[in-house]
Formats: C-alpha cells, structure tokens, sequence
C-alpha cells in the first residue's frame, strides 16, 4: 500500500482538474484491501491522503460544465472568530462552509486545505447516490422504487436479498446480516471487496449474493454501507451509464458545479457507490442548495421530501436516535443530513434556507463525543444565522 501511495504521489501532481490512477492487476489487488487500510490510516496519512485521494486509488472523473453557479458573499456571520478556530481545531476540520440563502456567510479552510481542492466523502456520497436513483425513476430508467431489487441485478437471485425491493435498499431495511464496525477489520464493511472474484462477477454484488438473511425486509433498520454500493450497481445496470457520467450528465453540469468531481472504483472498475466521491467544499455546499430546491426537473416531483423524512425508525445504537430517509439522516426540527465518517457532513435547514457543509480529518472514524461537538458547532452556526432573519 505504501509502495502504490509514494509512487503515485510521485507520478501525478496538481488538483484543479481531476486527475485518475488507471486500474490494474496490481492495484486492483490492492484495491480488495482498500477498505481495511483506509479505515486504520493514522492522523498523519488522513491528513495527507483525504484531499488527494485521486492520487492514490483508480476513479472515474465527473464532469463540470461551463457555467458556475454563484456563490455570492453574504452578511457574515456574528460568531466570534476565536470559536471558529476552536471548534475547526477540535474537530480536525480542513475546510467549513455556511451558504444562507444562497449566500456564503462563513467560509474557513485549514490543514492546508482551500477552495481549488477536493476532499473525500466517505458515506456523504451515499445522499449523492440516492439522488441518483431518483433521476433515474425520472428518466424512466427505474419503473418504481417498489419494484424487487432482483429485477434489476438479476444475479443477485437465490440469495439473501430476494423479495427485496428498492425501497428497501435506500432505506436499509432489507433484513440482510451486516456488521459496519470501522474498528474490526473483519467486519463486512472492511472486507466487503476482499475476495477475489470471477472475471465478468461484479465485487459488489458477489459479497452480498453470499451474505444471509436475518429479519423480514422492511421490519429493521441496519445501516449497510454495501447495500448502497448495490444501489450503485442497480442504478449503473438500469441506465447503462457510469455513475460517474449520469452524475455529471444530471447534477454537476446542470446544477453549476464549480470544479471536476472524482470517484473511486472497486477491484472491478466501478464506483464504490457508498463512499468515495472527492468534491471541492463549494460544491458539496451546492448539492445542499440542490436538495433545498427540490431537484426540479432532474428527480421526480416530492423525491426530496419524502427522501429526507424519516421512513422508519432506526433500531440500533449507530443512528444515534436520528431517523433515515433514502440515504439521508433526519434530524429533529425538519433539518437533514448527509453524513460521512471522520467528520464529513452537509447538513441542510430548510427553514432557514440554511446549508453548513464541513469536511474534517476526526481522529476516528466515529465516536459520540466527536458527533456532539458537531452537533454542537451546527446549533452555534444556526443560531448565528438566527439572529439575522
């Protein structure tokens, strides 16, 4: 892992126009092991790898257009600068952004981080990926979200997920046994890519086929980040398009994106839908904006409404007693979130018109002492937008 990380540092230089590492035997082996080793990189290589994750792994580039949607600068915010510094301390945050209203009202980068670079997701991609599966209904690429999971990824038949439906997935209910402990690196999110599999087998779908069922679908909420990977597979094989590309095609280019986005692949060459997009911190802000507005005209009338409302209550101690929609969290006073581990997060007031995007480097990958600093750092950032409506 080392040996691929200095030589493709070496090899490839520069941020501002997304740059890809070709797939090959050899980091696609090393690729199967990707999620153990990310999970368990010390401060020194988040710091170093987070914002240059396009320099290290293969990934696909989605595309921005001409035409950039402003941000203008706002009223700033009436918080003190020394709480600022504080909290993006505490939090190892890289950069941090408060657009109200359409307008930037605090903007901060650290950790020598700025506005021309990228900053990986982890799960924030996840909401990214669900909107995706609502464009794809638009477009009629998916008759409905109702529909069995298995008429799309027939091959996923015989196992676990039959009888499941789409539904079930964007809502992580499906029933399926899954362990998403960032600490055991035998749990099923760091070894979900870690078998080798038959060429023309998608990674994805061969580790879930195998996984056993565990409750009925649609009776408990377990959060899998495989089953978004899946959503992935099921949006790909209905669209006959890369992620990567319909992203581009409905989002990034319509939407104004400012900057080349990057997502990763797995061993197979397909992005790993549940994690791994690399956005600048405006952009990820924009994609607040996007959800806000309720994606006229790219996913269907409602879609965001109903995504970002809670479709059944989380069972298990890892919600932290917030609620689930498609790919997204519901948090108390109508706001909503897409949250990521190490401190990723766009958390999205519509009351307020209100987006705070944050991209971090935690020391873990989670904790509830590090979720209630964030939390925290987001009532003070609200209630310094209060104080101006």
């Amino acid at each position: 892992m080392e040996r691929l990380i200095l030589a493709a540092t070496l090899a490839i230089a520069g941020a501002a126009t997304a740059q890809t590492v070709a797939i090959t035997p050899d980091n696609a082996a090393k690729l199967r092991q990707v999620g153990a080793e990310v999970l368990f990189w010390n401060q020194q290589q988040r710091d170093q790898n987070f914002p240059a994750m396009e320099k290290l792994f293969p990934g696909h580039v989605v595309k921005a257009g001409g035409k950039v949607r402003p941000l203008p600068p706002g009223k700033p915010l009436a918080i003190p600068e020394g709480d600022i510094e504080t909290a993006m301390t505490d939090l190892n945050i890289a950069g941090m952004i408060v657009v109200q209203d359409g307008k930037v009202r605090l903007e901060r980068y650290a950790r020598g981080y700025g506005p021309e670079g990228r900053w990986t997701s982890f799960s924030v991609a996840k909401s990214f990926t669900s909107t995706l599966v609502g464009a794809a209904v638009r477009d009629g690429y998916i008759k409905s979200i109702d529909d069995p999971v298995t008429r799309y990824i027939p091959d996923l038949a015989g196992g676990g997920y039959d009888g499941v439906t789409v539904r079930q997935l964007l809502t992580m209910t499906s029933g399926v046994k899954w362990n998403e402990d960032y600490t055991d690196p035998k749990s099923d999110v760091a070894r979900m890519f870690s078998d080798p599999v038959p060429a023309g087998q998608d990674p994805t779908v061969a580790y879930m086929k195998k996984l056993p069922r565990e409750t009925a679908p649609g009776t408990k909420w377990v959060y899998k980040t495989g089953e978004t990977n899946l959503i992935g597979v099921l949006v790909e094989r209905a669209t006959k398009k890369t992620l990567a590309d319909y992203l581009s095609q409905k989002l990034w280019k319509p939407w104004g994106m400012e900057h080349d986005a990057f997502w990763m692949v797995n061993p197979g060459g397909h992005e790993v839908s549940g994690c791994c997009l690399s956005v600048s911190l405006r952009d990820y802000a924009r994609m607040g904006l996007f959800a806000l507005s309720g994606g006229k005209g790219v996913v269907p009338d409602g879609w965001f409404a109903k995504a970002t409302s809670s479709q059944i209550p989380p069972s298990d101690e890892f919600s932290g007693g917030a609620g689930y929609g498609y790919q997204w969290w519901v948090l108390p006073g109508g706001r909503y979130a897409a949250i990521g581990i190490f401190g990723q997060s766009i958390m999205i007031d519509p009351a307020k018109k209100l987006v705070i995007a944050v991209s971090s480097a935690w020391p873990r990958a989670t904790g509830s002492d590090l979720s209630a600093k964030r939390n925290a750092l987001w009532m003070k950032l609200e209630a310094a937008a209060d104080l101006e409506l």
